[in-house]
């Protein structure tokens, strides 16, 4: 059975349909995307499935006892809990456990209750290792530190994070929590690379089954294997990643397009045919002709070509109104040469850059370049140099300076120590994560007008239509607008520079995919040179042909010259090699105990050595303990002063274990 079934699932406000004609079945260990335009549906859909919202039209039904985590854009719950109380609710269950072999380890001190005390603590333990607890806190710590949360902030309260921050904690709660289906609406949203590379290990060894909306494509690419990709009548289902997708779709979309052109083809052939007979000898066959064609004219009208040629007249019949009388042969031939080719493609935006000026070799060179605020230094650049029509990511965690080393070149924040030389001719156009440049009072035809005052009204708005910007929306203010409409406002904006040095800073952030595959085809082709700061790794891979990674760490800038592709296989490389030669030294130090390390590392070898010599030791005591209170003396105090003991070595083997944990992480 399915976890969750829908049916002819439908979605309106008012007189404004969201969606239609919407079934679905989610399948055991689905991996499934959701993905389509904005404003097409996707959140309203997961919130609908999830039985947070009614449908307008169809029915939900989930299996018996299914448990569902539901990962919102936004996370806006309440809770008085600290994060680490949060990731604590989980484990609830083995938390009362936990304190219930406390209490047997006081009661079997007691020599009226050490049988029954011993009994009951041997099966309750069994349990409590089978169902993980002794290793829970490690997993909270595991999941916390791969969403990006240090130590430091595990006691925070909830109500003192951000938006973002609350919305990773709810993302760690449901991955610990493990439930059969985790639904995620733009889960990478509030993620850096890191955070990211670490949730998609985490998903390709999840057990249950995922539905994900995102914009990520490489994410999607690597969590996924279905796509559905959402549109205003429906789904289309495609099997594989996104990159699979991409290229189902064109073969999808030529097949149609070649069915549009035969059926049209052979329509036409018809009222050849028709207009030669229907007053000649052969009137009855055209009149029959006719017949057929105004039926089959008003099934491609009315269902669609594909659902038209595919289904059986019997089949559609109920769908299709065919109360119209018999067509003329004038107006058949109308309505044939009015018939548009059949395509699932959203509106696009129409964009696109193109520098007005050709720039110096050397676009720009740093001389030992530190970038920061007073007070705090956030890294060193030292020398690095950008040539004309190069691409380069800039790549770091949140918080690295990123922006601000745009910023710095934009000279609208000083470098902190030496300096950044531009090179000639250059003209550099700027779009800023947060879209400070846009004035929140002015309309939309303001803001293109800023830019190009000689634009005339109605070319304003023809302007923005480009932008996917139509009727009154030219005169809405900027406050208004949502993050993905102010994004490509910018755009708009930027389109108008005429710039040959572009300092994108997350481009794509809040564009639907679409609207991100046009960027990408746009900034491909763009005679000019780019910086880009993105967390779309899909978008860095396609067009850098360098990257700058800030190590937040060491507080310094690396350059890798290649794809994001290939950093990405030399850095796994590298992690590898270290790993290698971890494990190497460790093996030489055993065998040769001559290799020189720190004080420190040899104090810490030792008591490793020592711990794992006393876990020896009383792992073999607490065995034969247990075989002797298997079967004890008849003297209750001997049973009392071996129920005693074996607590008392239990409890100090645990500690023992805690520091082993601790000494090798």
């Amino acid at each position: 059975m399915s976890l969750i079934t829908a049916t002819n699932l439908s979605k309106s406000f008012g007189a404004n349909d969201i969606f239609a004609g919407v079934t679905l079945s989610i399948p055991h260990q689905a991996r499934i995307a959701i993905i389509g335009p904005n404003g097409i549906g996707k959140t309203t859909l997961l919130r609908i499935l999830v039985k947070e919202e009614e449908p307008s039209t169809g029915e939900v039904s989930q299996a018996r006892n299914l448990s569902v985590g539901h990962l919102p854009q936004e996370a806006g719950f309440d809770s008085p809990h600290s994060l680490w109380e949060e990731c604590l609710i989980p484990f609830q269950s083995l938390r009362e456990q936990e304190t219930e072999l406390e209490h047997l380890e006081v009661a079997m001190a007691d020599a009226r209750q050490v049988d029954q005390a011993i009994e009951k603590y041997g099966r309750l333990q069994a349990q409590f290792e089978q169902q993980g607890g002794y290793t829970y806190i490690h997993r909270i710590q595991q999941v916390l530190s791969g969403l990006g949360f240090t130590p430091d902030e595990y006691q925070a309260p909830l109500s003192r994070l951000s938006g973002g921050e609350r919305t990773r904690a709810l993302l760690a709660r449901l991955l610990l929590s493990e439930p059969d289906l985790l639904i995620l609406d733009e889960p990478t949203n509030h993620l850096d690379i890191g955070a990211v590379e670490w949730l998609e290990g985490y998903l390709s060894q999840w057990k249950g089954a995922t539905l994900i909306v995102s914009h990520d494509r490489y994410f999607l690419d690597q969590v996924v294997d279905t796509i559905w990709e959402m549109t205003r009548s429906g789904f289309e289902v495609y099997r594989g990643n996104y990159s699979a997708y991409v290229t189902q779709r064109s073969e999808r979309w030529e097949r149609r397009r070649e069915m549009f052109e035969a059926e049209k083809e052979k329509l036409e052939k018809d009222l050849d045919y028709i207009k030669k007979n229907i007053s000649g000898q052969n009137v009855t066959q055209a009149r029959g002709r006719l017949r057929r064609l105004t039926r089959h004219l008003q099934a491609i009208e009315q269902v669609g070509l594909e659902a038209a040629l595919s289904r059986k007249w019997s089949e559609l019949s109920t769908r299709v109104d065919t109360t119209t009388s018999m067509l003329s042969p004038e107006e058949a031939e109308r309505r044939v040469a009015a018939l548009r080719e059949p395509s699932p493609k959203p509106p696009r935006l129409h964009l696109h850059l193109h520098a007005d000026q050709r720039s110096g070799e050397i676009v720009l060179r740093t001389h030992d370049l530190q970038i920061g605020y007073p007070g705090k230094v956030l890294f060193y650049a030292g020398d690095i140099e950008l040539r004309r029509l190069q691409c380069t990511a800039l790549i770091g965690p949140n918080g690295a300076g990123k922006s601000t080393f745009l910023k710095t070149i934009l000279e609208r924040i000083p470098p902190l120590a030496g300096e950044v030389e531009l090179g000639a001719s250059l003209n550099i156009g700027y779009f800023a994560q947060a879209h400070e440049d846009l004035q929140p009072e002015r309309t939309l035809m303001q803001e293109i007008d800023a830019v190009a005052p000689e634009m005339l009204v109605a070319n304003i708005r023809d302007y923005l239509a480009r932008f996917l910007f139509t009727g009154e929306d030219a005169f809405k203010p900027v406050a208004v607008l949502s993050g993905g409409e102010r994004g490509r406002l910018a755009l708009a904006k930027l389109a108008l520079n005429g710039a040959n040095l572009l300092l994108l800073d997350e481009p794509t952030n809040h564009l639907d995919i679409p609207s991100q595959e046009i960027l990408q085809e746009v900034l491909d082709e763009f005679q000019g040179t780019i910086l880009l700061v993105s967390h779309d790794r899909y978008l860095i891979d396609e067009l850098a042909t360098q990257i700058w990674e800030i190590d937040e760490e060491k507080g310094i800038l690396h350059t890798f010259k290649g794809s994001y592709s290939q950093y990405h296989i030399e850095q796994e490389a590298a992690r590898l090699a270290e790993k290698e030669a971890s494990g190497s030294k460790t093996h030489l130090r055993k065998s040769t105990r001559r290799l020189q390390v720190s004080a420190e590392d040899r104090l810490k070898q030792r008591r490793v050595k020592e711990v794992e010599a006393l876990i020896d030791k009383l792992e073999a005591d607490l065995a034969i303990l247990a075989h002797r209170l298997e079967d004890p003396p008849q003297d209750t105090t001997k049973i009392q002063k071996l129920g005693t003991e074996y607590v008392r070595v239990q409890k100090e083997l645990e500690n023992l274990m805690e520091e082993w944990g601790e000494l090798h992480e």
